[in-house]
């Protein structure tokens, strides 16, 4: 692909900016409502492939990085919450499902491997941070600051994804399978948390 190409690609992610009254404000409530459900669901996962993991013998390395990531994750929630208030939007009623996902998917994978469980990392955050490459484009104009906060979330994400790879997360049993299932489920999260 050319840097042409890659630029129309890019641009294609990006809603068009709808016509009418309210509509910025509506669109920016479906920004900030999936950003919410998005790092909700990584700490749940985190905090249950860390449930899995920790205490048991030789597992203490992953243990401190789940603890790590759990951490960071914990901290975009924050803002993404806070975000929610000062703009008066209503987190997804999804919560209560995603929560569950999040809990099965990151104990699952920890129950699978060590490798699984960087699986399930490297899959959910490839979907994140190019969600929040959109995003970024998408409001950099109109809200710089956002901008920035998302910028800055999204190298968190990338870091989380390239120690997946480091510590074996291709090398995971049923590797494609299990990362294209996770992308899937995050895609079709994202969708339905922008509108319920």
């Amino acid at each position: 692909m050319t840097e042409a190409s890659d630029t129309v690609a890019a641009a294609r992610r990006i809603p068009l900016p709808r016509p009418g009254v309210g509509q910025t404000r509506a669109r920016m409530a479906e920004m900030l409502r999936v950003d919410h459900a998005g790092e909700f669901a990584a700490v749940h996962i985190y905090r249950a492939q860390r449930a899995v993991l920790e205490g048991r013998k030789g597992k203490a390395a992953i243990a401190a990085d789940l603890t790590e990531m759990e951490g960071h994750e914990a901290v975009h929630l924050a803002r993404f919450e806070a975000l929610l208030t000062e703009n008066r939007v209503r987190p997804t009623a999804m919560i209560p499902l995603w929560k569950l996902a999040a809990t099965a998917l990151g104990a699952g994978t920890a129950l699978i491997s060590e490798k699984a469980a960087h699986a399930c990392t490297e899959a959910v955050e490839s979907v994140i941070e190019q969600h929040y490459a959109d995003q970024i484009e998408e409001v950099r104009d109109r809200d710089p600051e956002l901008a920035a906060e998302l910028t800055r979330f999204r190298e968190e994400e990338l870091a989380h994804h390239d120690h997946a790879i480091a510590h074996g997360s291709r090398e995971a049993p049923a590797y494609r399978l299990l990362s294209s299932v996770i992308k899937v489920g995050c895609k079709a999260a994202i969708k339905i948390s922008e509108r319920i």
